[in-house]
Order: structure tokens, then C-alpha cells, then sequence
């Protein structure tokens, strides 16, 4: 982790040519792309960044060899945007994008693979298990026990989560969540959530997240005016080093670059638990990272022009 956050070069705007802005798309995250997407082309367009906006269709392929553009930065979320699709594509196009590359793009947005990969890098991460059928369900009773987090394998903004206190609840709760593909269960962590953006070579501010909600749930998270967040964070400085100690390693154990933000909860007895990594999270200017970004100084014209600027340099920005 680097002790300052890194602005903009003089001049970056320019060497950053005609910027694609990819927004939209198909997946169930259609209406947050859309508004992380304005949000950023309009932050490009004041940072002087010669920038266009392109609402992703079923045509991506077609869309994106006829456009006329230097470089792409990526607000694509969900399916499609995140999960090395879109990454494929343009690298197939020989095009510069901003975000992770394809295997780490896959990666993350495939959250039980991304489970196995912090439990086999050693970083504390809730239990879990995939369930295909009502027979798993049944054996989670039995080697996790409740309460569980019920969420689909492949899908971002809490869509498709249910928290599972009973029993009774599980079957319904797996139900709901396969309608969006593969489905797990973690365990459910009792305590405090927070959350560290990362960009390039640093781990941001930690914000601390607080809602009257079960959880931080796609209301809490879009709608209501009752989420608290908090940053500085306010936990002592040893415990911020601890935990941005693991949001480093979880980014070298997925290969994630450029920015994103990883996602923990500290337990009511102080033990952090990594939960995801996202790789192109929400981008409005009331969204997480770009509220970390502004409490290191950042403010959102230079956090976008910084994230494009990444696209120059190369892979030489991981944690």
C-alpha cells in the first residue's frame, strides 16, 4: 500500500484519445450501469477527456468494431460487463479497457470460485456451500447450521440474496436465488460491514456501512436515505492496517487490477471475513469508491481520469 494517493499526470486526458464510455448492457444490473455510467461520462467530459457514451446492446460485437474510439473505460456491471464476456471482446479488438482482465473478471464475478481461492490462500473468508438440489440444502442443516446468506453464484447488487434464519426459509430462499443460475450459502456473519476500494497500487479509505436493514441489501443500497456510511471508518489504526493487509491479498489471490472494491465484515468478536471482490463497482458520485476516493483527496473528474490513466501504464498497478 502506497502512504498517498497517486493524481492524474498533466496531459493524461489527451494520451487518453477518444474514450468509449460502455454503459447499460442486458444483464439485471441494467438500471445501475446506467446511472454509474452517466455519472463517469460526465466526470470524464469535465476532466477534458474526449469522451462518448455507448449503451451495450445484443450486438456488442457489431457495436464495438464500428465505433470509433482510442480506448474504453468499462461501467458495464453484472453479467456480460464483469465476467470476462466483454473483456474477451475487447481484447479481441485489440482495444485498451479499463478494470481486470479476462480470467480475473471471471473470477470475481463468480463468487463461489472466488470463496475457493480465499480459502485455499488462506484468507478468512465465512463457510459455504454450493447448493445444486433440495438434497444440499438438507446437508447444509447439518455441516454449516443456520443462519446462512443464500445468493446466487453469478449476480452482483445483493439481487437474488436472502438471509435464512429457519429452516422452513431455506428451500424458498434456494428457489429464489437459482432463478438466477448457480446458487451457495455462506455462513452468516453477525457484526459490521465494511468496505475498501482499491485503485492502481492502493487500498482507499475504509468506509464503515450501517443500515436498519437485515442487511446491505439493493434498497439499502440504490434507495433508501437511511444508509449510514461512514469513513473515516473510526476502528484504531492497527486494525485498519490488519484489514487492508487482507484486502491486498485478496486482490493478488484474484489478479484484479486497475480498481474495484473489496467487501468485509468484522464479526462481533473483532475477526475480519472477506466476502467478494468486485471488479467494476457502482460509480455514481454517492456510490462507495468514489466516497472513499474523495476522503484521500480524489475528488470524481480525477478518480475516472486516474482509473482511464491505468489503461497507459500497463499491468504494473496491482497491489
Amino acid at each position: 500500500m502506497i502512504d498517498s494517493i497517486k493524481k492524474p499526470s498533466a496531459g493524461s486526458a489527451a494520451r487518453c484519445g477518444k474514450v468509449a464510455v460502455l454503459l447499460g448492457g442486458t444483464s439485471a444490473e441494467r438500471e445501475v450501469s446506467l446511472n454509474s455510467g452517466n455519472a463517469v461520462y460526465q466526470a470524464l467530459v469535465e476532466a477534458g477527456v474526449d469522451a462518448f457514451k455507448l449503451d451495450v446492446q445484443s450486438n456488442v460485437l457489431e457495436q464495438l468494431q464500428s465505433m470509433k474510439a482510442d480506448r474504453v473505460f468499462n461501467v458495464l456491471h453484472g453479467r456480460g460487463g464483469e465476467d470476462g464476456t466483454i473483456q474477451a471482446v475487447l481484447e479481441l479488438l485489440n482495444m485498451p479497457y479499463t478494470g481486470s482482465g479476462i480470467c480475473a473478471s471471471a473470477l470475481a464475478m463468480n463468487k463461489l470460485a472466488t470463496k475457493r481461492i480465499f480459502a485455499g490462500s488462506g484468507i478468512p473468508t465465512p463457510d459455504y456451500m454450493e447448493l445444486a438440489s433440495e438434497a444440499d440444502c438438507e446437508r447444509l442443516l447439518n455441516e454449516i447450521g443456520l443462519p446462512v446468506f443464500v445468493k446466487p453464484v453469478l449476480e452482483g447488487s445483493s439481487i437474488g440474496m436472502t438471509p435464512v434464519h429457519k429452516a422452513e426459509d431455506l428451500i424458498p430462499a434456494w428457489n429464489k436465488a437459482r432463478a438466477y443460475g448457480n446458487v451457495f450459502a455462506e455462513k452468516f456473519i453477525q457484526g459490521v460491514e465494511y468496505t475498501a476500494g482499491f485503485l492502481g497500487g492502493q487500498v482507499l479509505p475504509l468506509i464503515k456501512l450501517e443500515t436498519p436493514h437485515e442487511f446491505y441489501d439493493y434498497d439499502a443500497k440504490y434507495l433508501a436515505d437511511d444508509t449510514i456510511y461512514t469513513c473515516p471508518c473510526g476502528l484504531p489504526e492497527d486494525r485498519i492496517e490488519e484489514i487492508n493487509d487482507l484486502v491486498e491479498r485478496s486482490i493478488r489471490a484474484t489478479g484484479v487490477r486497475h480498481w474495484g472494491r473489496v467487501d468485509l465484515m468484522l464479526d462481533d468478536q473483532g475477526q475480519p471475513w472477506v466476502i467478494e471482490v468486485n471488479t467494476v463497482p457502482g460509480m455514481t458520485d454517492h456510490s462507495l469508491v468514489p466516497m472513499a476516493a474523495r476522503q484521500a483527496g480524489l475528488e470524481m473528474p480525477d478518480l475516472v481520469l486516474r482509473i482511464l490513466e491505468l489503461t497507459l501504464e500497463g499491468d504494473e498497478n496491482h497491489v
